[in-house]
C-alpha cells in the first residue's frame, strides 16, 4: 500500500473561470463514433417497459449502453468522464470484449440541465433500446429520470454523482445504483476532522442551491451533531450558473466565520475562493472533492494573485493520481496511460476526471462479465447488489467497491489531504478513513 504519497488530484491543465466546454460528443479517437444503436440491437422496449430479466440492447455480439452527460453548459468540465469511460470500453473490445460481445456506449449532451436529461434519456430507452444506462451525470439530472427508468425496469447504474439518495434509497429504486463516495459521507469525514482538530471553529458555508449542495450541507450538519447550530454561523446558497458570488462571500465573512466550506462544482468554487481573497478574508477552506483538483485551485490562485487564497485548502481523495511520481510505476496508472494514449489521445493524461471515467468503466465491465453469457438486466442487478471489488486498478490502494443486498454504499473510504502552494500539490493528512455504517439518510 502506498504510504502518504505526494498527492496530485490531477485534472485538466488549463482551467479558466468560465470552464469552456470539454468536448463535441464524438467518441475518443481510435474508436468508432457511438452509433444510434448497436448493430443488430434488439428493438426498443414496447410501451409499458421491459422486464427485469430481458436482454433489450444485447445481441450475440454486442451490448448497447447509454447515458446523458454535460458535454456543454455550466458543468462541461465533467464531459471528459464519458470519453475516458468510452476509451476503456474500446480497450476492452479490442481485448476480447464482454464474453465475446462488444460494448457500444452512446452518451448524449444534456448540458447539465434536467429539462434536457429527460427527453434524451427517453430517446436512449424508447428509440435506441439501450440495455442499461451507465455513468449518467449530475444529481438533479439523474434524479429527474430515476422514476422513469425504474418504471421501465431499465438499470440506471454507476451514476456519476455522489448524491446520498442513490445509495440510500435502493428499496424504493431497485434499478438504480451509485458508485462513488456519497456526499454526506465526505462531509462526515470533514466534520469528524474538524471536531477533533478545530472544535471551536466558526463555520460559514457556501453551497449550490439544489439537491447536490444540500446533500453536502446535510452531511456536515449531521456530522457536527448537537454542535452544528453553534458552529455554523451562516449558510449562503447560490443558483447554478450564478455569475458572481461576492455578496454571499461578504455575508459569510461578516458573520465572523473563520472556516469556509465550499460545496460547489468547479467554476463557482473558483469564484468563491477568489471572492474571499478579494474581500481580504483568509479562512481555513474545506473544498468538496468534485471541485478540488489542482488545476482549479491553481486557477483560483492565479485569479486571486495571492498564494494565501488557496494555501491550506482541505479536501478528500480516493482515486490514483496519474502524474504523481511515486505512482509512476503503478500497474493501474500504466494501464490508464496506455488506454488514454491509444483510444483517447486528445484527452489530458493529467486530468483526474479521466481516471474517474476509467475506474467506473472498469467496474461496469466487471459487472457485465460476471453477469455471464446469458446477459440479462436481472443478472446485472444481481451483480450490482453483490458487488465486491478489491482490485479496481484505478482506485487508491485499500479502497474497495462493495455492495450487499442491504448496503449499497459502494465506496466509503477516502483520505484527507491539504493543498500546499510550496509544492503546488496536495499533501495527505490521514490514512484511508472508512465511514461505512456511519452515514445516516435522510
Amino acid at each position: 500500500m502506498l504510504k502518504h504519497p505526494i498527492v496530485r488530484i490531477a485534472f485538466a491543465a488549463a482551467v479558466s473561470l468560465t470552464l469552456a466546454a470539454c468536448s463535441s460528443g464524438a467518441a475518443p479517437s481510435g474508436g468508432a463514433n457511438p452509433a444510434p444503436a448497436a448493430t443488430g440491437a434488439a428493438p426498443a422496449p414496447a410501451s409499458g417497459g421491459a422486464q427485469a430479466g430481458d436482454s433489450t440492447g444485447v445481441t450475440s455480439n454486442s451490448i448497447l449502453i447509454g447515458a446523458t452527460v454535460p458535454l456543454s453548459g455550466p458543468a462541461a468540465a465533467y464531459g471528459t468522464i464519458a470519453k475516458a469511460s468510452d476509451a476503456y470500453f474500446h480497450y476492452v473490445n479490442d481485448n476480447g470484449g464482454i464474453n465475446g460481445r462488444q460494448i457500444t456506449y452512446k452518451y448524449l449532451d444534456d448540458a447539465y440541465n434536467p429539462a434536457q436529461t429527460v427527453p434524451l434519456t427517453k430517446q436512449l430507452v424508447e428509440q435506441d433500446g439501450v440495455f442499461l444506462t451507465f455513468g449518467g451525470l449530475g444529481t438533479q439530472d439523474q434524479t429527474s429520470v430515476r422514476d422513469y427508468l425504474n418504471s421501465k425496469k431499465v438499470p440506471q447504474v454507476i451514476v456519476a454523482t455522489g448524491a446520498t439518495t442513490f445509495a440510500a434509497e435502493f428499496d424504493k429504486y431497485p434499478y438504480t445504483f451509485g458508485w462513488q463516495p456519497v456526499y454526506q459521507g465526505e462531509s462526515l469525514i470533514y466534520s469528524q476532522y474538524i471536531m477533533k482538530n478545530s472544535p471551536n471553529a466558526k463555520i460559514g458555508v457556501i453551497y449550490q442551491n439544489d439537491d447536490y449542495g444540500q446533500d453536502y450541507l446535510d452531511g456536515l450538519t449531521k456530522g457536527l451533531g448537537n454542535k452544528a447550530a453553534e458552529m455554523i454561523l451562516d449558510k449562503e446558497p447560490n443558483d447554478v450558473g450564478a455569475p458572481d458570488l461576492s455578496s454571499q462571500i461578504l455575508k459569510l465573512k461578516n458573520s465572523g466565520a473563520d472556516t469556509l466550506f465550499v460545496f460547489e462544482t468547479p467554476s463557482p468554487a473558483i469564484k468563491a475562493i477568489v471572492a474571499a481573497s478579494q474581500a481580504g478574508w483568509h479562512p481555513t477552506i474545506y473544498l468538496n472533492s468534485v471541485a478540488a483538483p489542482v488545476p482549479y485551485v491553481q486557477a483560483a490562485q492565479k485569479a486571486a494573485g495571492d498564494d494565501a487564497a488557496v494555501n491550506g485548502i482541505i479536501s478528500v481523495i480516493y482515486l490514483k493520481d496519474s502524474v504523481d511520481p511515486a505512482q509512476a510505476n503503478d500497474a493501474g496508472i500504466q494501464l490508464y496511460k496506455q488506454v488514454m494514449q491509444k483510444y483517447y489521445p486528445d484527452g489530458k493524461l493529467e486530468d483526474g476526471f479521466n481516471v474517474y471515467g476509467m475506474a467506473t468503466a472498469w467496474s461496469m465491465v466487471d459487472v457485465l462479465k460476471k453477469a455471464g453469457q446469458n446477459l440479462t438486466r436481472q443478472a446485472v442487478l444481481d451483480q450490482m447488489a453483490n458487488l465486491s471489488e478489491t482490485d479496481n486498478p484505478f482506485l487508491y490502494p485499500g479502497v474497495v467497491v462493495k455492495n450487499s443486498p442491504t448496503d449499497h454504499y459502494s465506496i466509503t473510504q477516502e483520505y484527507l489531504a491539504k493543498y500546499a502552494t510550496s509544492a503546488n500539490d496536495y499533501q495527505p493528512l490521514s490514512q484511508v478513513i472508512d465511514v461505512r455504517g456511519q452515514i445516516k439518510f435522510p
